[in-house]
């Protein structure tokens, strides 16, 4: 295992949701490799300080709102046909096929459409390049919702590792329909796992940028949060989008008993960003090829 593998995996370690393999891959690179011991230290520290945060009860809408979404989605699977690509993927995963081989089974389907493409585009007759656009253009939106649908199908798996997967495909989505928004922002609302969290905010703030209702949606997760890292990210993603909606929740985070000092503080500088408006460009520096004119001495008269 690599560092990188291994940091991905720690919060799996300290939950005891690793199979015996990985653990026992994880513990032998833990012994070698002193940077990654450092950091399961820093983040077990995490996981003791969030688990000493209480956990709110559940509010008297959650019971109406669960079985709301529970018929929206089985109206969802009736008018869905078998023969699109979701329901093609919902009946190969009620199917008894392990996980592994169903990768392996998407990740040949791929590669087999890659390389049908290509032998037809280099064999079959020459289109005309406004032909071969539109032909790309299909065959990028027909990958792309495969991809959504593996994201949407791995964002709800009990594995944190692969909810992390799942929610790492969204940098491969030039468009991400209003599904998988709803997915993502559900995921940092609700997720019991701080990284995968992070990383769906991550994924979600570059979103913000030219979607209002990923805007909205993040500015609506401030109440959702308990957790100091992700209300820090949180603050510093309102900052970053210039979203002055965030100022009233985040004056509501501030009022909150058992609020981090840390976070506080991070809170208090985002408001005052945020009401002040962005700072001021600086001013442009002088450029060192410039020459700065001076007025000569006259010279002094000669005396005859």
């Amino acid at each position: 295992m690599n560092c990188e593998e291994t940091k991905g995996q720690l919060v799996d370690y300290l939950s005891r949701q690793l199979s015996a393999p990985e653990h026992e891959a994880l513990a032998a690179h833990l012994a070698e490799c002193a940077e990654c011991r450092d950091e399961l230290q820093a983040v077990e520290r995490v996981w003791h300080t969030l688990g000493r945060v209480p956990v709110p009860p559940p509010g008297p809408q959650v019971r109406p709102e669960f079985y709301a979404m529970l018929a929206s989605f089985k109206e969802e699977l009736e008018t869905t046909p078998d023969y699109s690509p979701r329901g093609l993927w919902a009946w190969l995963r009620a199917l008894p096929i392990p996980r592994p081989a169903l990768r392996l089974a998407y990740s040949l389907c791929l590669l087999g459409v890659g390389l049908l493409g290509g032998y037809w585009l280099n064999n079959g007759p020459k289109p005309t390049p406004a032909a071969d656009q539109q032909q790309l253009a299909v065959l990028a939106a027909q990958v792309g919702e495969m991809r959504q649908v593996m994201l949407l199908s791995l964002i709800d798996n009990p594995s944190a590792t692969e909810r992390l997967r799942a929610v790492g495909y969204t940098k491969e989505l030039p468009d991400p329909n209003a599904k998988v928004v709803n997915a993502l922002l559900g995921t940092l609302n609700h997720d019991d796992n701080v990284n995968v969290r992070l990383a769906t905010l991550e994924a979600l703030t570059p979103l913000a940028q030219n979607d209002a209702t990923v805007r909205l949606g993040l500015v609506h997760a401030l109440a959702q949060q308990e957790s100091p890292l992700v209300q820090a990210a949180l603050a510093d993603a309102m900052v970053q989008l210039q979203e002055r909606r965030s100022v009233q929740p985040l004056r509501r985070l501030l009022k909150q008993a058992n609020l981090d000092d840390m976070v506080k503080s991070k809170i208090e500088q985002s408001i005052q960003t945020l009401s002040d408006g962005p700072p001021a460009a600086p001013a442009t520096p002088q450029r060192h090829d410039q020459t700065q004119l001076s007025p000569q001495p006259a010279r002094a008269a000669l005396a005859v």
